[in-house]
């Protein structure tokens, strides 16, 4: 019997890519509940009624809450009952938060302490929190936000290891293929609309995951995470040049336009930081970083010191491994959105 067998599990910005693919990880199983809390309406009746049609024996498992992580409140009122939470709700754009900051504080950090606390007066047992590749050395906003929620969460997880009621951790992933406002999507309709593809750097680099993986590291860290502890999930990358390749080899080649990196894009992306790699420990297909358990009394380390602070290379898609365009190609293929735009690409000609 699995952990979930009878459980009642809540996802907060349940109706995102992320949420989809858990209930078709979880609805046919022996789950209690699954809660999908998030603030669109539209998006909510969009999936009861894709439920409905799509899993009409299952679909009275999932109840919807409408809430905002931003209110305290809300997420108080839809946590009764509730045995663990996997905390996907974010403001994700680079751009959007560039250009709005304070908005991605408010639900990235803020939101993400309200459900904390809120979880942990609820007496909720495990708490999975989603994060990303781009709070690892962070050099723009959404990345600085997600930055800030990791502390948020470490010291939320101090908290609740102290009290002995809920464990909290973190996961951080790279780019999630086909998940909103990501790049496969946007190429694939450039090249339907007969338009060259907007290319920003051919030579960044870019972890590649699927939405199964994304589920699959959040259960791994569901299942062995001690307080406090962030996974990582090992990755492949390929450049946004063969990326774009790839697409057009399945779609066809309509061009390529160099753009240009837009607001606060890095070369490549970090997974793990040199720090975190120090105190990191290779569980296979994932990295389990420690949490830091070191308190406030600093006169020992005056007195003791440490003689290494960090590992001596980053994990990040410059030096993880690299896919060429035919690998690439394998890869996204792997993801629903692709297989099912391709078949109604090739129908359609």
């Amino acid at each position: 019997m699995s952990a979930f067998s009878g459980a009642t599990l809540m996802i907060t910005g349940g109706t995102g890519s992320f949420g989809h693919t858990v209930l078709k990880h979880f609805l046919t199983t022996d789950i209690g509940e699954i809660r999908i809390f998030s603030r669109d309406e539209k998006k909510q009746d969009d999936m009861r009624h894709e439920l409905q049609a799509r899993y009409p024996e299952q679909a009275g498992k999932v109840k919807f809450y409408i809430g905002d992580v931003r209110s305290v409140q809300s997420l108080r009122d839809a946590m009764p009952g509730v045995d663990y939470i996997f905390h996907a709700a974010a403001l994700k754009q680079v751009p959007s938060c560039e250009f709005f900051p304070m908005e991605a504080v408010r639900t990235n950090v803020e939101g993400t302490d309200n459900m904390l606390h809120a979880a942990i007066e609820a007496g909720v047992k495990r708490v999975v929190c989603l994060s990303t590749d781009k709070a690892a050395y962070p050099i723009n906003a959404m990345g600085i936000s997600k930055a800030m929620m990791e502390h948020v969460i470490y010291a939320n997880a101090r908290v609740a290891a102290e009290r002995g009621n809920t464990v909290i951790c973190c996961t951080r992933y790279g780019n999630v293929m086909c998940s909103r406002g990501s790049v496969i999507p946007l190429f694939i309709d450039q090249i339907k609309a007969g338009n060259p593809i907007t290319i920003t750097d051919p030579e960044m680099t870019r972890f590649l995951m699927n939405l199964d993986e994304a589920v699959d590291l959040v259960r791994f860290a569901f299942e062995h995470a001690n307080p406090g502890d962030l996974f990582i999930q090992k990755a492949d990358a390929s450049t946004i040049g063969d990326l774009a390749k790839a697409v057009q080899s399945l779609f066809g080649d309509t061009g390529t336009k160099i753009i240009g990196t837009r607001h606060g894009e890095k070369l490549y992306e970090t997974l793990m930081t040199r720090e975190e790699r120090l105190r990191s420990e290779d569980m296979g297909g994932y990295y389990r970083v420690a949490a830091d358990n070191r308190d406030l009394n600093y006169d020992k380390f005056f007195v003791k010191g440490q003689v290494h602070t960090m590992a001596d290379e980053s994990y990040t898609s410059h030096n993880t491994n690299r896919l060429d365009v035919e690998g690439t190609v394998k890869k996204i293929l792997t993801t629903d959105y692709v297989r099912e735009a391709l078949e109604a690409w090739e129908s359609g000609k």
